[in-house]
């Protein structure tokens, strides 16, 4: 494999949809142990990120399908924690049809041609050799909208003291719910 590499823009501000009672929504650890999308369980610290507030919000949705839970339910509801990444993060491209075809996907990722979605299973070891390339990890269309029209990040620390650093932590209710028509647009999902 031989990925078509981009380095993401310094201060990009990603997003993260964590619990609201994570103490520590961008420790790696548990996505080292428990596996993701692009890393096997017991594998390489990994960070998982949207590049967007709207997927961002098809996160939550996709953390709730199946059941009867709907997010106007939500008490408290999914924070929205937004990050930086250190400068010059180099990383593999599975955005573009060249990016994730040299991944070994097919070009319709994040569905095969038949519409059936492709599976952790399948992207799991392009990540762990990506990671083992010493790229900081893979930046994706989303498995999480229908289309792939949304951005994700798996973030791939290149050492223990990497970090990401917060740079705020919003409640639900701040940053779900967006503004009315009409309504001042200075509020704080526009701080983002």
């Amino acid at each position: 494999m031989t990925p078509e590499v981009e380095t993401l823009p310094d201060g990009h501000r990603w997003l993260r949809v964590a619990d609201a009672d994570w103490i520590d929504p961008l420790d790696t650890a548990y996505a080292a142990e428990r596996g993701g999308r692009w890393n096997p369980p017991g594998s390489h610290p990994t960070l998982y990120l949207n590049e967007d507030l709207e997927t961002a919000r098809a996160q939550v949705i996709a953390l709730l399908a199946g059941s009867p839970v709907e997010p106007d339910d939500l008490d408290p509801g999914f924070d929205l924690v937004v990050a930086t990444l250190p400068r010059s993060q180099v990383v593999a491209n599975a955005v573009t049809d060249t990016g994730v075809t040299a991944l070994g996907l097919p070009s319709t990722y994040p569905k095969h041609s038949n519409g059936r979605p492709v599976r952790r299973g399948t992207c799991q070891p392009v990540g762990s050799e990506v990671a083992r390339l010493g790229l900081r990890g893979v930046h994706a269309r989303s498995a999480v909208t229908d289309d792939g029209s949304g951005r994700e990040l798996a973030w791939f620390p290149a050492r223990d003291t990497s970090r990401a650093t917060l740079v705020r932590r919003m409640a639900f209710r701040d940053w779900w719910y967006p503004p009315s028509a009409g309504e001042d647009v200075g509020g704080p999902v526009d701080a983002l």
